[in-house]
């Protein structure tokens, strides 16, 4: 069986610097596997790695056609505790120069979510769900 979990996500970057300094001003730590040409931050059970696109491409031996002018079609989530997170952490992500596409609001199912983008397009939620349950370190068990 292949084991069910995910362990690390890589982001191909366009601009390695500017992406990296994004997730800084979030406030995330790197870890020490970080270099000049890779960078990596911890979260609460998956790590986020940043990696140069024609780096990535030639590892995973494909070619990518989109720029990052582009939106890609996966969209991660950073979950928070309660509503009242969303609306202070999308301001924490206004004031360090991180796109808003939608603006809190409650949704249909019961939640609060909106959305951003950093530098390079990259779609995140960020959510509060009602029924998340996250385990000791923050990460999400179930919803």
């Amino acid at each position: 069986m292949i084991p069910q979990r995910v362990s690390l996500i890589t982001v191909g970057a366009y601009d390695l610097p500017t992406l990296r300094a994004f997730y800084q001003r979030l406030g995330w730590k790197e870890t020490l596997s970080s270099s000049d040409n890779y960078a990596a931050f911890l979260t609460a059970g998956v790590i986020l790695s940043l990696f140069p696109i024609e780096e990535l491409a030639r590892d995973a031996g494909v070619t990518f056609t989109q720029d990052k002018q582009s939106y890609s079609a996966v969209s991660y989530a950073i979950n928070v505790d309660e509503p009242s997170q969303v609306d202070s952490t999308i301001e924490q992500i206004r004031e360090i120069g991180g796109k808003i596409l939608r603006e809190p609001s409650d949704a249909f199912w019961g939640g609060r979510t909106a959305y951003f983008a950093d530098p390079e397009n990259n779609l995140w939620e960020l959510a509060w769900n009602p029924t998340a349950v996250f385990d000791e370190r923050g990460g999400m068990i179930s919803f």
